[in-house]
C-alpha cells in the first residue's frame, strides 16, 4: 500500500517524502511544479537511496487522479498541494479558491470513489485570524483575513462536513505555524520562485547577495524589541509531524485538528541577530511601516499534538538557521544552479 503526497515536490512536501521513505513507506507524488522543481525528486532519491513514483499534474485534473488511484493501491493521502502566499491571494482570489478549495473537493471525490478515506490535510495558522489570546489553541475561534486563509478555513469546514456525512472518513488537519530550515544534507530546502514571502528565506537571500536588504515591517509593537514575534518550526520536525498524524489515522475513523509549532515565538530582530551570530554574515535591514493585518505576536499551544500524536518539535532556532544557511549557501540559486 502506498501513500499519495500531493505537492510532494515542494518545500514541505519534499521533506515529508524523505521522512516517509526513511520509514519504508511506498510514496507516490503528484505535483504540477508551479512552486516546485523536479530536481528535488532526484535529491530525495540521493538522500534516501530510495525512489518514489511521480506524476506531473494538478489535483484539479480529475482524470489524472482517477488514473493514479486505479493504477496504485493507495492507503492514505497527505494533501499538501495548494497556493500559499497570503499577499498574492489578495490579488488572485479566484485562483486561490480554485486551487485550494476546488482542488480538495476533486481529490476527495476521487478518493471516495476508490474507497480511500484516510487524509492528512495541510492547513495553516492563518485560519485563526486575530487570535483570542496567546498561545493559540486549536479550540480558539477562527476568522481568516485573506483569501488564502479563507481557502484553508473553507477546506477545513468541507472536511468536517464530509466526516459528518460519512464517518468512515479518517481526517487529520494540521495547522502549521512558520516552517523554516532545510534538510541537514543541504540537498533540499525552500526555493521561492520569486521574491520570498517568508522571513528566513528572505534573510538567506540577503546573506547570499541576491537581495540588497531586509525590510522589517514595524518596530513599535508591544513586544520586547518592538518587532513582530512568530512561532517558527523546523521543516524536518514538521515533516515528522505528518508521519505521526499518518500513524494516528489507522487507529479509528475520526476528524482531529492539531497545531504544529514550537510553542514559543521569536522576534524579527532576534532572528536577524541569531542568524548573524551563527553565519558571520551581516544582514542589512531597515524599518518601515507596519503592514495591514500584521499582529504583534503569534505562537501556538502545542500540547494537544504532544498528548494525542506523541509529537513535539525537537530542533532549535539555531538548527533552523544553520540548516537554512547550509541549503542557501550550497544552492545560491536554489534548484536552478
Amino acid at each position: 500500500m502506498a501513500i499519495l503526497v500531493t505537492g510532494g515536490a515542494g518545500y514541505i512536501g519534499s521533506h515529508t517524502v524523505v521522512e516517509l521513505l526513511n520509514a519504508n513507506q511506498q510514496v507516490i507524488i503528484v505535483d504540477n511544479l508551479s512552486n516546485a522543481n523536479v530536481i528535488a525528486l532526484s535529491r530525495i532519491e540521493k538522500i534516501t537511496a530510495k525512489s518514489c513514483i511521480f506524476y506531473q499534474g494538478s489535483v484539479l485534473n480529475k482524470a489524472l487522479l482517477h488514473k493514479i488511484f486505479t493504477d496504485h493501491a493507495i492507503e492514505a493521502v497527505i494533501h499538501l498541494a495548494g497556493l500559499k502566499a497570503e499577499a498574492d491571494s489578495v490579488c488572485k482570489p479566484l485562483q486561490y479558491y480554485e486551487t485550494n478549495v476546488t482542488g480538495t473537493i476533486i481529490l476527495c471525490q476521487v478518493m471516495a470513489e476508490h474507497q480511500v478515506k484516510k487524509l492528512v490535510f495541510s492547513s495553516s495558522a492563518t485560519v485563526y485570524g486575530v487570535p483570542d489570546g496567546l498561545p493559540i489553541k486549536e479550540t480558539d475561534s477562527t476568522g481568516a483575513t485573506t483569501p488564502y486563509g479563507q481557502s484553508k478555513l473553507m477546506v477545513e469546514q468541507l472536511l468536517a462536513d464530509l466526516h459528518t456525512a460519512d464517518n468512515q472518513w479518517d481526517i487529520t488537519i494540521l495547522r502549521y505555524f512558520n516552517p523554516v530550515g532545510a534538510h541537514p544534507s543541504g540537498l533540499i530546502g525552500e526555493d521561492p520562485c520569486d521574491i520570498p514571502n517568508n522571513l528566513m528565506a528572505y534573510i538567506c537571500q540577503v546573506a547570499v547577495g541576491k537581495l540588497k536588504e531586509l525590510q522589517v515591517f514595524g518596530n513599535d509593537y508591544l513586544t520586547p524589541d518592538g518587532t513582530g514575534v512568530r512561532d517558527y518550526i523546523h521543516v524536518v520536525d514538521l515533516a515528522q509531524g505528518h508521519l505521526k498524524a499518518l500513524a494516528k489515522l489507522s487507529s479509528n475513523s475520526a476528524i482531529a485538528t492539531y497545531n504544529l509549532g514550537t510553542g514559543r515565538g521569536y522576534s524579527v530582530i532576534e532572528i536577524i541577530n541569531t542568524f548573524e551570530q551563527i553565519t558571520g554574515k551581516a544582514i542589512p535591514y531597515r524599518f518601515s511601516a507596519r503592514r495591514d493585518g500584521d499582529l504583534a505576536a503569534y505562537f501556538a499551544d502545542v500540547s494537544h499534538a504532544k498528548t494525542a500524536l506523541d509529537w513535539h518539535a525537537e530542533l532549535s532556532l539555531e538548527t533552523m538557521i544553520e540548516s537554512s544557511w547550509h541549503w542557501q549557501s550550497k544552492n545560491p540559486n536554489g534548484y536552478r544552479n
